[in-house]
């Protein structure tokens, strides 16, 4: 099996709580998805490196650099998406530095995998201008897992917590020729 180093990056933390709707934490579901994938991915004989365990805060540019510095293949950053008006989109994205190669075939894989839970596919997006893709030295990946001001995706997100992190993890593991 190849070796693989992945650094999987809980978006948010500390002061920064990402988006907020209704009591709920972007930082703290963040979190959890990202260790809950990141166990599975070392389960399938992946070295993971997580650029926080705990709710605390580190600058975008500061766990990109992390990530350059601990030699990783990949970079897999979880977010939640958030919209100006509550319960109006629904949904699962990618966003990439660029299309073309392999974070937008890993980008491809995980929307799908997500999809088949009951989430809408929104697609990939490039977005050139987010530290965690222009910063890091290996193809980087940002997964918005549904909207957290949007009900229904939240119930989803909860219901299928477990199924989310297996879909996750499968959409890089297939991508990378794991399984």
């Amino acid at each position: 099996m190849a070796n693989y180093t992945v650094v999987m990056d809980a978006g948010h933390g500390g002061s920064d709580f990402g988006a907020v709707y209704n009591g709920r934490y972007e930082k703290k579901d963040t979190l959890a998805l990202t260790l809950a994938v990141g166990n599975l991915l070392q389960n399938a004989g992946i070295n993971v490196v997580y650029t926080r365990t705990e709710d605390v805060y580190e600058t975008p540019y500061r766990k990109a650099q992390e990530g350059n510095l601990s030699g990783a293949d990949y970079f897999i950053s979880i977010h939640r998406n958030s919209s100006p008006y509550p319960n109006t989109y629904s949904g699962v994205e990618s966003l990439v530095y660029s299309k073309g190669g392999i974070a937008e075939i890993i980008a491809k894989n995980i929307n799908r995998q997500l999809s088949y839970l009951g989430f809408r596919n929104i697609g990939i997006t490039e977005r050139p201008n987010l530290i965690v893709l222009n910063s890091t030295q290996m193809p980087a990946v940002l997964v918005e897992v549904g909207f957290i001001n949007t009900d229904a995706d939240n119930a989803l997100f909860d219901l299928e917590f477990e199924a989310i992190a297996e879909a996750i993890a499968y959409g890089i593991l297939e991508s990378l020729g794991v399984i």
